[in-house]
């Protein structure tokens, strides 16, 4: 009987991915749509694992231009494996934007990430433990929420939500492994 019950249970565990101790689902649900997790990976910085990223999409993607073309509600699940001052955590985030886009998109860009600036402001700090999403709800816009409730205002714009994630799937993302991490390979 405990046979049958583990090979019952093996199917389910399989589907779920686990980084740096984080259990990351296999499947979220953003409003009335279920995304499916495209893929996760551990950020580090020198020796430190800064945390661990899912990226959930309507539908798997292989490529960047599949990830930040694809449209329809979208996630990037944010689990924070050491503290990050709210300073420091926008700085990498405008740093990702700048290294992908070309001056005048990236000053274009400034105002928005300015807005997320303010949300970040707000925490002081992005904890250990803490959950920070950012999710692309086509309605309103770059919604940021952190341990399970919205903060701040949506932040709109498209082009604002692909900026950030070109941050891990662009032309020269963050991390090279976490880039192919999270498309799957």
């Amino acid at each position: 009987m405990r046979m049958l019950l583990a090979l019952l249970l093996v199917p389910l565990a399989a589907n779920a991915a686990e980084v740096a101790g984080v259990k990351i689902d296999d499947k979220t649900r953003l409003g009335s749509a279920e995304l499916v997790l495209n893929g996760a990976g551990l950020r580090k910085r020198a020796f430190f694992q800064v945390y661990a990223i899912g990226l959930y999409l309507p539908q798997k993607s292989a490529t960047p231009g599949g990830v930040l073309e694809q449209p329809g509600p979208k996630r990037v699940a944010i689990h924070m494996l050491r503290d990050v001052g709210a300073d420091a955590f926008t700085e990498a985030l405008a740093d990702g934007i700048r290294a992908n886009h070309s001056e005048a998109q990236a000053k274009a860009l400034e105002p928005r990430v300015g807005e997320l600036a303010a949300i970040m402001a707000e925490l002081k700090e992005a904890k250990k433990g803490m959950a920070i999403a950012l999710d692309w709800q086509p309605a309103s816009g770059t919604v940021v929420v952190v341990n399970g409730a919205p903060r701040g205002k949506p932040i709109s714009g498209e082009d604002f939500y692909r900026a950030l994630l070109r941050i891990w799937v662009g032309d020269k993302p963050v991390q090279d492994d976490l880039k192919k991490a999270l498309l799957g390979g």
